[in-house]
Parts: C-alpha cells; sequence; structure tokens
C-alpha cells in the first residue's frame, strides 16, 4: 500500500513482544510508570523508555505527570477496543501464548477491557441489553434507546454526562475470549463504574480480572442480562 493509512507501521509497533506486552498490560485502565512497564515488558528501563517513546509518537499512549513522576495510559478506548479484537483474532486462529495459569478462568468470566466490563459477564450483559430493547444495533454499532435511557438512570448512571464527552456514548468490541460482542464507550465504562460502587465487583489488583461476589453477580444477571452460555 503506497498511499494511505500505514497499517505496516501500527502493526510494527504493536506486534513487537516487549510493546505488545506494555499494551495489553495497560488494558486493565490504570497508568503505570515506565520502571512498572519495563518489569511487564522484561526489559530495561532504557529499553522500555525507547519503546515508549515510539508508542507515544504514534498516539497510542498518553502520558501522565504526577510530581516528579511519569505515568503512561492507553491513548484512548479506540486503542483498547482495537488490541481486544487483535486478541480475539490471534485467539480465533489458534495463535495463543503457551503460558496458562489459574487466572485464565478468572479472565474469560470478567475482566477490565481498557475501561469496561469483559469476559463471559460482559457478553451477557450487552446480550441482556439488546434482549431487553435498552440497545439497539444500528450497522453493527449498539445504540441506546429511550427505554434504556430510563433504564440507565434509574440505575443511577447520568446518561447526560456521558453524552457530553468526546468519546462514543455506545460502542461495540469484540471479545477476545467469548468471541463475541460486548459493550465499550463511556456507557459501558459508566456500567462498570456503577457494579463496582454498588460493591457487586471489585477489580484484583495488578490484573486485568474483575471479580464479581456472589450477590453481586446474581444482581447482574437479574438486572440486565441472562446467564452466560
Amino acid at each position: 500500500m503506497k498511499e494511505g493509512p500505514d497499517i505496516a507501521l501500527l502493526g510494527a509497533l504493536i506486534g513487537d513482544p516487549a510493546r505488545a506486552n506494555m499494551l495489553t498490560a495497560l488494558m486493565a485502565g490504570g497508568a503505570l510508570t515506565a520502571s512498572e512497564l519495563a518489569t511487564e515488558a522484561g526489559v530495561t528501563v532504557q529499553t522500555a523508555s525507547s519503546h515508549l517513546k515510539k508508542l507515544e509518537g504514534a498516539c497510542l499512549l498518553v502520558q501522565r505527570k504526577q510530581g516528579r513522576h511519569r505515568y503512561f495510559a492507553l491513548a484512548d478506548d479506540e486503542v483498547g477496543a482495537l488490541l481486544e479484537t487483535m486478541m480475539g483474532l490471534a485467539a480465533r486462529r489458534g495463535l495463543t501464548r503457551t503460558r496458562t495459569g489459574p487466572k485464565d478462568p478468572a479472565l474469560r468470566k470478567a475482566r477490565v477491557c481498557y475501561n469496561h466490563l469483559a469476559g463471559e459477564l460482559g457478553v451477557a450483559l450487552y446480550d441482556g441489553l439488546v434482549a431487553s430493547g435498552s440497545l439497539r444495533e444500528e450497522d453493527g454499532e449498539p445504540a441506546l434507546t429511550t427505554a434504556g435511557r430510563d433504564r440507565m438512570t434509574g440505575f443511577g448512571i447520568d446518561v447526560a454526562a456521558l453524552e457530553g464527552q468526546r468519546r462514543p456514548l455506545c460502542r461495540s468490541c469484540l471479545d477476545w475470549s467469548a468471541r463475541r460482542t460486548h459493550l465499550g464507550g463511556s456507557l459501558g465504562q459508566g456500567l462498570l463504574t456503577r457494579f463496582e460502587e454498588l460493591g457487586w465487583a471489585v477489580r484484583e489488583p495488578g490484573s486485568r480480572v474483575v471479580t464479581f461476589k456472589p450477590a453481586g453477580e446474581r444482581n447482574l444477571l437479574a438486572e440486565f442480562a441472562s446467564p452466560p452460555g
């Protein structure tokens, strides 16, 4: 491709193993220092700084300063959605890492995808919202209905405030483990935040895993969805 978007450059930036590890480490939605990202990537801090400069230059990362420390985070949910989609494609093609562990089932059940809920429970949430008429799909993308707006407001979510943000209210995101759609966008983030506020779920420190308490999972499925599977 001689003209147009440089997908070769984008692929090279994401495809480097060290940079891929850094990017996926940031999919939990938080911000990490260069030293922390170096540990995630298995490289020196100096090497990590070089990688981070390239990722920041391509607008895949943003840098935040707090006192003497500098933190790095994914630039926006579009980058997070791209990474999740690529992970899904890799999983469907059998291009998986050999390392497995006890967190794998927990990651598949519920995890953070940049800033919203993914995994089996995230897919169940999306399916339930569509089935109930709270969301409708337009050209493959979800849109909040009038009934859905009333439902979200009743659940304690300020939809008008979410609509005032620059990013989309609703975005479809292909789940890498369930291989189906879960809900991204500001509404996806708002729902996950609300689940945490209600004490239904907690994020595991240093991990993308979201652990739902038994009562919280029952509440989620009763309020919004059908049980996964």
